[in-house]
């Protein structure tokens, strides 16, 4: 499965995305914003991860839909962006996203967010989204609210983040389907 954006294609991982990945991921500026990915992220992670994930993309019953984000001009993954946990009795799910440094302000993250919570809405049938926050990363949550999510909330000193070890305050942000304001190209 592929989702086409003006710039953007999102994408199954594959083999040889590896080394865009780790360009892009390898930097604290980006890794210390993430749950669990390591800091330095190396080959064997990349490999590792995309691995996974085609293991996920042959399921049946997905529970986990990450895609990466190709940019067609250089036809590199230079991000990932995806849906994960699906409850589908809820009928809710987890977004979750990161860019490469490089690639920050640019619009590429609202482009590709737009994207994933269409799939989530409507080819998925969720009729809500959460995503959760870092406490120290505003730019993360003027992107979520920029499409309607709402900062429902505050945790205290809930996660550990894996690049650089420290224990983390995170906002959860949420998103009802009937307050996802699309963003129109």
């Amino acid at each position: 499965m592929e989702i086409k954006t003006k710039r953007l294609l999102l994408r199954p991982l594959r083999k040889g995305d590896e080394k865009s990945i780790v360009e892009n991921i390898n930097n604290l500026n980006v890794s210390k914003w993430l749950l669990v990915v390591p800091y330095p992220y190396k080959n064997k992670e990349a490999l590792s991860w995309i691995k996974r994930n085609r293991a996920k993309w042959k399921r049946k019953k997905n529970e986990d839909y990450t895609f990466g984000i190709e940019l067609k001009e250089t036809e590199k993954v230079i991000g990932g962006i995806g849906i994960h946990q699906i409850d589908n009795f809820q009928k809710k799910a987890e977004v979750g996203y990161w860019l490469g440094e490089k690639y920050w302000n640019k619009g590429l993250g609202s482009e590709s967010l737009n994207e994933i919570i269409k799939f989530g809405f409507r080819k998925l049938k969720l009729k809500r989204l959460e995503a959760l926050v870092f406490v120290g990363n505003p730019s993360s949550g003027r992107l979520l609210e920029k499409f309607g999510f709402r900062n429902e909330g505050h945790k205290r000193k809930s996660a550990r983040c894996k690049a650089d070890g420290k224990i983390k305050d995170e906002y959860i942000y949420g998103l009802l389907k009937e307050d996802f304001k699309e963003l129109k190209h």
